[in-house]
């Protein structure tokens, strides 16, 4: 898979891992650009694109299909393929995945639940996200404490959904922390700051 990898700007080993995974059309250079707000210079940072072609533009890529009639298509490949990934990463980063935050945006917020819950990781956040039909379907006794954030005017993703994630998680005994903000569609400065404080709870 192919990943924007960005060590941390200080000289000392990383604190921590963060990968972030973009939405639906975008690509990882997209959410690169928000590193210097994430202000977590003791971290190292990866960026993953995800493994199919966007087929509105050639410069997006997805996780799975979304269109009406390919609905979910591609999710189980890019469910196998992201977890082997990031199961790698302790031999390129140094960092196991218990100091791994694993986050993501819209489509990438779904693939961060949907893959991060079954893998123990440090954490887990998912902004304007939602949960794949079949979720909650496998029972653990542990899972990463998750951030869910969304926003009270999102037209893309109504803020039903991470109601729903937050409900069906909280069944499993997952540790959520959730909040909403004022705004659509979007990843704001005020939840690159609730996630910086997540992430330094979660591993320090």
């Amino acid at each position: 898979m192919q990943f924007v990898d960005i060590s941390p700007s200080t000289s000392q080993p990383p604190t921590g891992l963060i990968v972030c995974l973009h939405g639906w059309g975008a690509n990882a250079d997209d959410v690169t650009s928000l590193l210097p707000f994430f202000h977590l210079p003791d971290y190292h940072f990866v960026f993953p694109n995800a493994p199919f072609p966007y087929p509105y533009s050639p410069m997006g890529r997805a996780w799975y299909d979304l269109r009406q009639e390919n609905m979910y298509q591609g999710l189980i490949e890019s469910r196998q393929i992201l977890t082997d990934w990031l199961e790698s990463l302790e031999g390129s980063t140094g960092v196991p995945l218990s100091r791994t935050i694993l986050s993501g945006f819209s489509q990438g917020g779904a693939m961060t639940l949907d893959v991060g819950l079954n893998l123990p990781l440090a954490g887990l956040v998912s902004m304007s996200g939602y949960l794949h039909p079949d979720a909650g379907k496998v029972k653990k006794t542990s899972y990463p404490p998750t951030l869910i954030m969304h926003g009270r005017q999102d037209e893309v993703v109504p803020l039903l959904a991470a109601l729903k994630a937050k409900e069906t998680l909280e069944s499993l005994a997952v540790v959520v922390q959730y909040q909403e903000f004022e705004m659509g569609h979007e990843i704001s400065p005020q939840m690159l700051e609730v996630i910086r404080n997540f992430v330094k709870n979660a591993i320090g």
